[in-house]
């Protein structure tokens, strides 16, 4: 009769012991689904900014493109030689790199990097400020110098972009590499405006 006892305030003690561990396990599920409610909600905020950091200098660039628009000279100096690209091809490079500069800068901020280091967000506005006002002075305006002296002024806010953003993060720098090769590119392609 003991033996039955002792077995039987055994079974107690394990129903006890898998009750306790199911209400545990209850709580942790519980916790999971906040945790991963709390990660979505992080990750839809992460998104939407994200899209604002790209989309932002896009459609701003687009609204210069259109708005300020460009004149004819171009059209007839870039026929002169053959290794200037057609004005359409011009603008849309130019989108992409406000969209690999929106990129990086939207890296940048994830890090903490415009905390860390403002003259990086300077630098990266001074280089956003500077290429918009380079479609209207160079084609609007018709000064190659001019606009070949609003380039290299983008230029070096890249460059300065470009060492700022890689101290903070290495993708985000790298990012700008391909804008520093379109502004070494378009800086030729003043050179041949100015001449010509």
């Amino acid at each position: 009769m003991d033996s039955q006892d002792i077995r039987y305030r055994g079974g107690d003690d394990r129903d006890a012991a898998t009750t306790a561990m199911a209400e545990t396990e209850r709580k942790h599920a519980d916790d999971n689904k906040g945790k991963l409610h709390q990660k979505r909600a992080m990750a839809k905020r992460g998104l939407r900014s994200l899209t604002v950091a790209v989309a932002a200098p896009v459609l701003v660039t687009l609204f210069a493109t259109f708005f300020l628009g460009t004149s004819d000279g171009y059209g007839n100096r870039a026929r002169s030689s053959s290794w200037i690209p057609p004005l359409w091809l011009l603008h849309t490079t130019c989108l992409a790199s406000s969209c690999l500069m929106g990129l990086a800068a939207w890296l940048v901020w994830v890090d903490g990097g415009f905390h860390k280091k403002p003259n990086a967000l300077y630098l990266y506005l001074a280089q956003f400020l500077v290429c918009l006002l380079w479609d209207p002075v160079t084609f609007r305006l018709g000064s190659g110098i001019a606009g070949l002296a609003v380039w290299l002024g983008q230029s070096a806010a890249l460059f300065g972009c470009f060492k700022a953003f890689s101290e903070i993060s290495p993708v985000a720098g790298n990012l700008v590499k391909p804008c520093l090769a379109w502004a070494a590119f378009v800086a030729a392609v003043n050179v041949k405006l100015a001449i010509a």
